[in-house]
């Protein structure tokens, strides 16, 4: 019987066009659906029948067809209702075509439907969705009747649109009305909070939550999931999802994003397998997610893995997937690949696609191709957002750097979006153009701390200390809070030879006061600091305390001690690295071979740098080689570093020939020097280091002749001398001083100091080596030369100005010459005084009569 029923239902279904319409309708096939209501005749068409293939285009996403339809409802002159206005309005907000919006809100005010509830509801929504939230309001405050699903598109639409503190403001409102939250309105209002960031607030939700009964609603529970995982805490976001009875994929997704987002990869493919061991299919924000979990980890075998699962599933066109996988081999570095499927996206390439494969060009190294893709995106009618310009302003180049100025200008993003700012900051601090840098953060309009940050690293980069405190008390006063990062910045900038040696401490505990001393990226900042103001041991007690150390932390370690001729201790620590596995890489080795060189150990140094390349794989760089080229030269073997220099697959830069001509005038061999001078002088005739290095370099071999050439060569092309200068700080103040000095206040008690010294001095076996005076003079006169060398003057204001027990300590800009070291040697003996000076060179520590660098440097 029930089977003759159902023949029957169906055959009167089968032979009444309005109903098969409906019945098809109902199925969402929009295509049999359309077919049945072209062949219906024009007067038995209803505005209903218009309405369910309105609401299946609806379900189907295809506003073209149902914005078609409406028109031609109008063209039979059907009124349309309130169902119809809603459905519309629906799918103008999806499409987010505000234009056709406004269309369709003037024909809904000229039906008089405008004041409906429901239809004022989509009008709220629609408006919200195409980012006109004036209008939004305007429309919901005229509404003569709202209800609960008002109040939350609303609150929907300021969430959407970025302005969070309106969704909490009218979250109290609606409440204050009278209006009951439902489940959907308190996961608005999470989901706001968790944008924004306000996690107190949220924990108030939670509470309201729990009191309405509302714990137990899958949609709360997801914002709730949501709104911990993105404040950091997983824990709390764990025990909700735990204690959900009922989970959906989005409960899922959500607890494997913030697995993602708070970087517990393992946690993130254990949850992706209990996800489908409880039944529930993965969706593409599923595979997502855990793609960028295999990009995170480096993992090319669980990318090819998971791009296999989303093939099987079907997902491999799906952009946000495909975005994924690209990203996740670039990062595994294969390009070719990430390349070729993004040629395969063809018509489904965005901005989000552009940009993550110029960003993957320019991460490894492609910067040719990243800017080829970027122009190529122009051509093709692609706009870049705030992502793709901040990515190709890491183009380093200042002519690309002042294009992309002028076309961020064009776009009003270097004012209206922060990162774009900061990226155009950060990108004028890289080529060297802070005074530019500066104008672009003043005109940043919404500083955020990433704006702050930047200028300060800026500030750090030049050694611009007092620039960068400044701005640190700014954004201190503009009620900002720094985090480790901040701090990081400003504790570089106070690493600067010109830095008070105070204020590193003092920002060291301002980082305490504010719990973050223990950040890694602040206590790698504090070791540099430390060890480059000439506190090694200081910086030693920060590293021995770290709880946790990255890389960067121990190279900077390595470096300190290599700068202070502590090769020994240097050696020991990447010893250490070794024995945990720890990751090393290029820069490691260049504090390694660099203690190496400081402390003379020419073999020990060769064999690292072997090893660098044959054990661990590292291409030596540019500045692997010098390294290399200082450790021959300092040595004396001034042919190998010849040998280095013929065989580097780089060109030999002034950096190179510096040192060779350094290292051939201290072992006299006049012929490389030569050559080393003329090859310095080519790449940089402004510079005086060449031609003083080579006039000195003929003075000591008593060739006066060849040492005025070099000096009347030098007058002709008006190159100056850069003069030695040496500074000390007594007291929170800075002083300088220049060779024969005589503008300090205590001028004559330095000078008393300085012949009392010279004196006691000689009696304890002194004798000033004049060799070192390049003057064609009396021995008398080169005697009176070298008692007034700036770190002599400086060292004897030190002796008059500071405690016995506080140590003694001098910046010199150039390096220190034999005398003075022999002289400072002897001062620390008679006077028990600590003595550290900075040179160009390197940290000497001068405590009973002996140097650190063993008389090597």
């Amino acid at each position: 019987m029930k089977l003759n029923s159902s023949l029957r239902i169906l055959t009167y279904i089968s032979t009444n066009p309005i109903l098969r319409l409906r019945h098809y309708s109902l199925l969402c096939d929009p295509h049999i659906a359309q077919h049945l209501f072209d062949k219906t005749p024009q007067r038995l068409t209803t505005l209903k029948q218009h309405n369910q293939l309105l609401f299946t285009y609806s379900r189907n996403n295809q506003p073209k067809e149902a914005l078609h339809l409406f028109a031609s409802l109008l063209r039979y002159s059907l009124p349309p209702d309130e169902s119809t206005f809603s459905c519309v309005f629906k799918l103008c907000g999806g499409s987010f075509d505000g234009t056709m919006g406004r269309q369709v809100h003037c024909q809904c005010v000229k039906f008089g439907l405008v004041c409906n509830v429901s239809v004022g509801t989509s009008l709220v929504d629609m408006y919200m969705k195409t980012e006109s939230v004036d209008d939004g309001r305007r429309v919901f405050d005229e509404m003569g009747e709202r209800n609960v699903v008002s109040w939350t598109s609303l609150l929907a639409g300021y969430s959407l649109n970025g302005f969070y503190d309106y969704v909490w403001e009218l979250f109290c409102r609606m409440q204050f009305e009278g209006f009951l939250p439902n489940r959907y309105t308190v996961s608005t209002v999470i989901a706001a909070m968790a944008n924004h960031g306000v996690v107190d607030v949220g924990l108030q939700i939670h509470a309201m939550v729990v009191k309405h009964g509302f714990e137990g609603a899958i949609p709360v529970c997801n914002s709730l999931i949501i709104m911990y995982s993105r404040s950091g805490l997983l824990r709390d976001a764990r025990n909700v999802f735990d204690k959900m009875e009922n989970r959906d994929w989005v409960s899922w997704n959500s607890m494997i994003a913030g697995h993602v987002t708070n970087g517990q990869h393992l946690e993130v493919f254990e949850t992706f397998k209990n996800m489908q061991l409880a039944g529930v299919k993965p969706t593409y924000m599923t595979f997502a997610s855990v793609i960028k979990s295999c990009a995170s980890l480096r993992e090319l075998l669980l990318v090819r893995l998971m791009q296999c699962r989303a093939l099987k599933s079907g997902f491999t066109e799906h952009h946000s997937v495909v975005t994924a996988l690209m990203v996740a081999l670039s990062k595994c570095k294969e390009m070719d690949d990430a390349f070729s499927l993004f040629l395969l996206m063809e018509e489904g390439k965005n901005v989000v696609s552009w940009t993550a494969m110029i960003s993957g060009y320019l991460q490894n190294g492609g910067t040719d191709q990243a800017v080829n893709l970027f122009s190529q995106m122009r051509r093709e009618g692609v706009k870049p957002n705030h992502f793709t310009y901040s990515a190709i302003l890491t183009v380093q180049h200042a002519v690309f750097v002042s294009e992309m100025h002028a076309e961020v200008i064009k776009t009003n993003y270097e004012k209206s979006s922060s990162s774009v700012g900061t990226a155009l900051l950060d990108a004028y601090v890289k080529v060297g153009n802070i005074s530019d840098a500066v104008k672009v953060f003043e005109k940043i309009e919404a500083k955020d701390l990433m704006a702050w940050s930047a200028m300060l690293a800026g500030y750090a980069q030049t050694g611009e200390t007092e620039e960068a405190a400044k701005i640190f008390r700014q954004l201190i006063k503009e009620g900002i809070q720094p985090n480790e990062f901040t701090f990081s910045s400003i504790i570089n900038a106070c690493a600067a030879p010109t830095a008070a040696a105070e204020q590193g401490k003092q920002f060291h505990a301002y980082a305490i006061k504010m719990r973050l001393n223990n950040a890694i990226c602040v206590c790698s900042s504090l070791v540099t600091m430390y060890a480059k103001r000439g506190n090694i041991d200081s910086a030693h007690e920060v590293f021995k305390r770290q709880k946790e150390r990255d890389l960067v932390s121990w190279n900077s370690m390595i470096s300190g001690y290599a700068q202070h001729g502590q090769a020994k201790k240097a050696l020991e620590v990447f010893d250490a690295m070794q024995k945990r596995n720890m990751e090393v890489d290029a820069v490691t080795f260049i504090g390694v071979i660099t203690a190496c060189t400081h402390a003379g150990l020419v073999e020990k140094g060769q064999n690292y740098f072997n090893s660098m390349i044959n054990d661990h794989h590292i291409y030596p760089t540019m500045k692997h080689y010098s390294c290399m080229i200082d450790l021959y030269s300092r040595a004396g073997m001034l042919e190998k570093a010849m040998d280095i220099i013929n065989e580097m697959p780089f060109p030999p830069g002034a950096t190179v020939w510096r040192t060779l001509l350094g290292a051939a005038r201290v072992h006299r061999n006049i012929e490389l020097g030569e050559l080393a001078a003329e090859k310095l002088i080519s790449l940089q005739p402004e510079d005086s280091a060449a031609y003083v290095l080579l006039s000195n370099m003929y003075a000591a071999a008593g060739n006066w002749q060849e040492r005025t050439s070099v000096r009347k060569l030098m007058d002709k092309r008006k190159v100056k001398k850069e003069p030695g200068y040496s500074w000390i700080e007594v007291k929170n103040k800075t002083y300088s001083f220049l060779a024969g000095d005589l503008t300090h206040p205590l001028s004559n008690q330095i000078y008393s100091k300085l012949s009392e010294l010279n004196i006691r001095l000689k009696d304890v076996g002194y004798q000033p080596d004049t060799n070192l005076v390049f003057h064609d003079i009396e021995d008398e006169q080169k005697e009176t030369i070298l008692s007034q060398h700036s770190e002599k003057l400086a060292i004897a204001f030190g002796l008059i100005a500071t405690h016995p027990e506080i140590p003694i300590q001098i910046v010199k800009n150039l390096r220190v010459c034999g005398d003075c070291h022999n002289f400072i040697k002897l001062v620390s003996l008679t006077e028990q005084r600590y003595i550290v000076v900075r040179d160009s060179n390197r940290f000497h520590h001068f405590k009973d009569g002996s140097c650190s660098c063993g008389d090597y440097w």
